[in-house]
């Protein structure tokens, strides 16, 4: 059986990334992971594509992946799901009262109690089955992102909202996508990413434009040069205030006033953790490797940010990488194509099923 390749760091200058008022260079630097990926068999550890990561309020760990929800007690997987649903899952949210969401790729969202499950759909009120994400806002209103709108769920009945109004081919029912008959505008209303920012509004990338909404209207999000951003999937509110855009135009930095070009790749997850870095899972235009990136805290809004990049050990689309979560002891923790790893600052480890083992 062969073993695993080591993890390539990159000593380079990453190519000049556009400022929107100028031209910004990333300083790439240079972090050793020891030996390489290490590798940890775990017997029920997810062996494919874990898209999201979460760490609850008791230090359990859970993701997502397209054979179930997992959960990770700091000793041993359990395949939570295993005998509720055999979809394939795309994120996991605890809500404030401690139950568990779970999205999934087409049998809409589950809610577990730590005991039993219960399981939403269209026939509750869904706009879509398909549901890419959670989010719970301020008020402890659940948002589902749908292929066919968002949903809020105040805890009696779902509530649909439409960025923009589509209508299905007559005589079609609800379960039928409208992309066969509005080839452009249900990209508005295939969500892919919620927040809500500290003015209390909410942001939702779409696979059409970006849209704010105050409570009242959807306004669709313009850049500095009055372009639309396309394809949005991943959106972050740091510490700071700033919001964070990343998808098929790139990494973009918006601090209230204008917008800021960090990188062109194409950005999967943007993540930030305790200590304010920037962390991305992106693939490169050039040579469409895909790459854990950080961005340094201290210089985020320098004209040369500072960015380490570990790459993954495949080439191309092989190595996807997926979600990023910090764990309650600093360690990331990474979402991949094949499972699911934990990177210390030294060394990547992961955490393999033998039978997922290749």
């Amino acid at each position: 059986m062969k073993t695993h390749s080591q993890i390539c760091i990159l000593f380079m200058m990453l190519a000049f990334c556009t400022y929107c008022q100028g031209q910004n260079k990333t300083t790439l630097l240079k972090e050793n992971a020891a030996s390489g990926p290490k590798e940890v068999i775990m017997p029920q550890a997810p062996n494919k594509l874990v898209r999201s990561i979460r760490q609850d309020s008791k230090g359990n760990i859970w993701l997502a992946s397209a054979k179930g929800v997992f959960r990770y007690d700091g000793k041993s997987f359990t395949n939570v799901t295993d005998k509720a649903s055999s979809a394939g899952f795309f994120s996991v949210l605890e809500d404030r009262k401690g139950n568990f969401w779970f999205s999934s790729a087409g049998s809409g969202v589950y809610y577990y109690d730590g005991k039993s499950f219960k399981n939403y759909t269209i026939n509750n009120g869904l706009p879509g089955n398909g549901v890419t994400c959670i989010y719970e806002d301020k008020a402890g209103n659940i948002w589902f992102g749908t292929e066919s709108g968002a949903s809020r769920y105040d805890g009696k009945s779902f509530r649909t909202f439409k960025m923009k109004e589509t209508l299905a081919p007559p005589g079609a029912g609800d379960s039928v996508h409208v992309s066969t008959f509005e080839s452009e505008l249900w990209r508005h209303n295939d969500i892919n990413a919620i927040i809500e920012d500290k003015a209390g509004k909410l942001w939702f990338g779409t696979k059409g434009d970006v849209y704010v909404y105050d409570g009242k209207t959807f306004t669709a999000v313009k850049n500095t040069n009055g372009k639309s951003f396309t394809n949005v999937g991943t959106i972050t509110e740091d510490k700071k205030g700033n919001i964070w855009l990343g998808g098929k135009d790139g990494l973009w930095r918006y601090d209230g006033h204008m917008f800021t070009n960090i990188s062109p790749n194409f950005i999967n997850y943007i993540y930030e953790d305790k200590t304010g870095n920037i962390w991305t899972t992106s693939q490169s235009a050039n040579d469409h490797d895909w790459t854990l990136s950080r961005y340094d805290a201290k210089s985020l809004t320098d004209k040369a940010p500072v960015v380490t990049e570990i790459k993954s050990k495949y080439k191309g689309n092989k190595g996807i990488l997926y979600g990023i979560m910090e764990a309650n002891d600093g360690s990331i923790w990474l979402g991949s194509g094949d499972g699911v790893s934990r990177y210390d600052g030294s060394t990547i480890t992961e955490l393999k099923n033998a039978a997922g083992r290749q």
